[in-house]
């Protein structure tokens, strides 16, 4: 089937967006939270309907609710709301049959897995664990259902009842313990913003009567002293496990053994366990991380993404089969310089549809199996969580640009254009003006090309002066996208009135392996030539202050924010620091996921050069004001990074202020938080740049 290449998504997106007019205004923080959040759009069996996920804000209690909607796959009519528990309802999943809905709800306190049925009534509850459960996943055949539920290990090789008491009582027993200790003996031993205890992920199956029963106990199908799903959301890109079409076997992802090498090994394998007997075959061995198995729908291929260097979380992700028969193995994409995030297969088994990073947006792709050849289907904005429908011929997906909140949208192929399916948001957005980024290519170090967003303010003129935001991106192995955060969100932050620049400079993905491979080893060096010369730019243009000038970042961002004081000054007038990495030394020693700063620094003993861009170094001529924002549960990048800065800033007498919540990790989540988070750092800027 030939496909035509879509143009025409990102003028389809803006006509959904809010009117652009006289009485439009700028956006405001309160409308930041009560758009609603659409996610994991999934296609019905018969093609006729698509199901999601609609996450509120409730910001008076201070948390968020999901809960599954139902929309026509046309588009036509009003979508209904299926689930309203007062609690997360999400990842649903449909029955091969169409008749139930499985999905994820903490509506009885711990998540577990509910089948809500399609021809009315009320959900019935699968899983009773003590542990949880989530991820659900059915067989082919609509008899099992597989998910994953945290366990402590030493008890999974028993029967289920005596496993499940005994995980009960342990966690019962922690809880009611006047001692809140923890003794551990090797790392990965908190992650992210939770502790890991020493408990393991493990998948586990349960057969489904007719009438949405369980039919006996759930079987833990990867026990033992290891996890069956990958640990860190790096190595995830959705359910990392899958039936075979017959149902006779499950392909799983594991995560590196010895389990005390999790740290700092990137290796994942491939797994297979027959459901009949329990045994389990290793179905990839090299050391690098495999991942995301999706049988084709006859069985006989097993696709999955592997990365090719151990040890690099950011190595490109190529598209391989594995022939279950003769164990013949290729890759479809290794000529393609671009990175798989996630596919889904195409009924016929002759395609995949994939899922991959362009030049700072997320397009849509197709690979052909008989020769690997890469089309792009649908380009403008960012597009994923692909849905693929039985017939092969159409899929639905969330689509969101810098300027449009994710909706559901579907495209039919050999169509010249998407079309929404869902507009949740359309009526919150009238009347609010969401301006298009501008994309420039600027020549960075060397004179190579590095794009950049540029977002001007809500009513724009082209004969005023405005002052200057320049964001930097995390990761540093990530990128700026023409995407909607909840986060960073580039239109609440241009709506106070501040042209935004976003570049994507060396590091950043979607750009050629090669592009995302020139930061290692080098954090302050070409990225942060390619960093300046787009601030050279910027300051050129001729509506931009060049006098009123800011910069803030978050994780890699924050510490390039670190970096700019000591190599950048009189150019910001301040600066913005979340999360930023201070002094590699104690980084080094503190974060969990070793694998990252030994591949992108060494490791200290070993490496004279360690600490050769770490910003302490560079204490002395740190003089520019900093907003610092720091968490008590970021593990990625300890809180002990921003008080090092603040204690320094305060020390020299350098205008400084340090903001943290106990409650938040890596990012601040909860809407309260949020809402101190944009006041307090609002006001910073405006402090700064609008005297």
């Amino acid at each position: 089937m030939r496909i035509r290449l879509l143009l025409a998504a990102g003028l389809l997106a803006c006509a959904a967006a809010a009117p652009q007019g006289a009485l439009a205004r700028p956006m405001q923080l309160e409308d930041l939270f009560k758009l609603h959040r659409v996610s994991d759009p999934q296609i019905s069996p018969d093609g006729r309907l698509v199901a999601y996920v609609v996450t509120d804000v409730i910001k008076s209690e201070n948390r968020t609710d999901g809960n599954i909607w139902l929309a026509q796959a046309d588009g036509a009519g009003e979508p209904r709301q299926l689930t309203n528990s007062p609690k997360h309802d999400r990842h649903p999943r449909w029955s091969p049959d169409g008749r139930w809905i499985a999905y994820e709800s903490s509506r009885d306190g711990l998540i577990q897995i509910f089948l809500l049925p399609l021809d009315g009534g009320e959900p019935r509850k699968l899983t009773t664990l003590s542990t949880g459960a989530s991820q659900p996943v059915w067989s082919a055949d609509g008899t099992m259902v597989a998910f994953v539920s945290s366990v402590y290990p030493e008890f999974s090789d028993k029967p289920f009842a005596e496993s499940d008491r005994l995980n009960r009582e342990k966690e019962e027993a922690r809880e009611k313990s006047k001692v809140k200790a923890r003794v551990v003996d090797q790392l990965l031993y908190r992650h992210w913003d939770e502790w890991v205890e020493d408990k393991r992920q493990h998948v586990f199956v349960v057969r489904v009567k007719s009438d949405g029963s369980a039919d006996g106990d759930p079987r833990d199908v990867t026990p033992g002293e290891n996890d069956g799903v990958p640990t860190s959301s790096t190595f995830a890109a959705t359910d990392e496990f899958a039936f075979s079409p017959d149902g006779k076997e499950l392909v799983f992802t594991a995560p590196p053994m010895p389990v005390r090498e999790q740290a700092w090994r990137t290796n994942h394998d491939l797994w297979s366990v027959d459901l009949a007997t329990g045994k389990r075959t290793q179905l990839t061995t090299q050391p690098a991380a495999d991942g995301l198995p999706r049988f084709s729908p006859d069985g006989k291929l097993l696709a999955y993404r592997a990365q090719e260097r151990a040890g690099f979380e950011a190595d490109r992700w190529q598209l391989w089969l594995l022939n279950r028969a003769t164990g013949e193995r290729r890759s479809l994409t290794a000529a393609w310089d671009r990175s798989v995030n996630s596919f889904e297969w195409a009924p016929d088994g002759k395609t995949l549809f994939v899922e991959a990073e362009d030049d700072g947006g997320d397009p849509l792709w197709s690979v052909a199996v008989a020769d690997g050849k890469v089309t792009r289907l649908v380009t403008g904005g960012t597009n994923t969580a692909v849905s693929v429908a039985r017939d092969g011929s159409w899929i639905a997906y969330s689509h969101q640009q810098m300027n449009l909140p994710p909706e559901v949208y579907r495209f039919r192929l050999g169509d010249a254009q998407p079309a929404p399916v869902t507009r949740t948001n359309a009526d919150l957005l009238s009347g609010i003006e969401l301006p298009r980024p501008e994309s420039v290519t600027v020549p960075g170090a060397g004179g190579t090309p590095v794009q950049m967003w540029i977002l001007r303010p809500p009513g724009f003129d082209a004969a005023r002066k405005y002052p200057l935001v320049f964001w930097v991106h995390g990761g540093p192995q990530g990128a700026w996208n023409d995407g909607w955060s909840t986060r960073w969100n580039a239109q609440i932050w241009a709506a106070q009135g501040y042209v935004l620049a976003m570049p994507n400079p060396r590091g950043s993905t979607g750009f050629g392996q090669k592009f995302t491979d020139e930061i290692s080893h080098d954090w302050g060096g070409r990225v942060f030539d390619d960093l300046m010369a787009c601030l050279a730019y910027l300051e050129k243009q001729p509506y931009v202050d060049a006098s009123r000038m800011a910069s803030a970042g978050a994780s890699y961002g924050g510490y390039m924010m670190n970096w700019f004081q000591g190599h950048v000054q009189g150019k910001f007038r301040c600066l913005i620091n979340h999360d930023g990495v201070y002094n590699f030394q104690s980084m080094y020693g503190t974060t969990e996921e070793l694998w990252f700063d030994e591949w992108d620094h060494g490791i200290p003993w070993e490496s004279p050069e360690f600490e050769k861009y770490s910003p302490h170094r560079y204490a002395a001529e740190f003089r520019t004001p900093m907003l610092i924002v720091h968490n008590d549960l970021d593990f990625r990048v300890p809180i002990s990074e921003g008080l090092q800065v603040f204690t320094l800033l305060q020390r020299k007498g350098i205008p400084s202020k340090l903001l943290m919540f106990p409650d938040e990790g890596h990012w601040v989540l909860k809407p309260q938080n949020s809402e101190l988070w944009h006041h307090t750092v609002f006001d910073w800027l405006a402090s700064y740049l609008k005297k």
